[in-house]
């Protein structure tokens, strides 16, 4: 299975997630490229749509391969098997992981105007990104998701390693994924258009869930 796009790839999910629209959730996309999977999830389950900021820590000179992730609220996720594999440790990746922070701060200002993050008390929360590699964002996504008080996680995503998604159904009450190859090297092998998303485009669909 390959998607078109995110958009396509959105439209994918809506049909695994039915079951959720008697529950009202908020539906949080991770920015950058999970935003425009979650505005069609959020459209499709008449939901709401915000964003939950994590940012990947990438390993020293392979920037795409993530040996962790931190979020707000202080969230840090580790990879231990990554970084044990390339015979690393937290202390080795600390200045790009504080330089993340500095960007997850910018970005709340960008998308939120520096506000709070939401408050999910007693909410089912589908926290959706346009795809999963080694799970590190999205473990940290659903801490935050977590600490802001959400009754029920659900994940979803359209594309995931069969092994990641083990570790990850520990964390989710629920966890939902359209395909699940056995030979994996990356997300954007499974899209026919992976174009990065910008900032203003992120911005650009808030505004529009926001005014529907």
């Amino acid at each position: 299975m390959r998607f078109a796009d995110r958009a396509d790839a959105g439209r994918t999910l809506v049909g695994l997630l039915g079951h959720l629209r008697a529950d009202n959730p908020v539906v949080l996309g991770l920015p950058r490229g999970g935003v425009p999977v979650a505005a069609q999830v959020a459209a499709g389950l008449g939901a709401e749509l915000d964003v939950v900021l994590v940012r990947k820590v990438g390993a020293p000179g392979r920037p795409e391969l993530a040996v962790g992730a931190v979020g707000e609220r202080a969230v840090t996720v580790q990879a231990t098997a990554v970084l044990r594999d390339l015979c690393l440790t937290w202390a080795d990746v600390a200045d790009q992981a504080e330089r993340e922070r500095v960007e997850l701060r910018r970005r709340a200002v960008l998308l939120r105007g520096g506000a709070d993050p939401r408050d999910l008390a007693g909410r089912t929360v589908v926290v959706v990104d346009d795809g999963v590699a080694t799970g590190a964002t999205v473990v940290a996504a659903i801490e935050v998701v977590r600490k802001l008080g959400a009754r029920r996680v659900v994940l979803a995503v359209p594309v995931a390693p069969v092994g990641v998604l083990g570790s990850l159904r520990e964390l989710a009450d629920e966890v939902h994924c359209a395909h699940t190859p056995r030979r994996f090297v990356a997300v954007g092998q499974w899209y026919g258009d992976f174009t990065q998303v910008t900032d203003a485009e992120v911005g650009a669909v808030l505004d529009a869930a926001s005014r529907s």
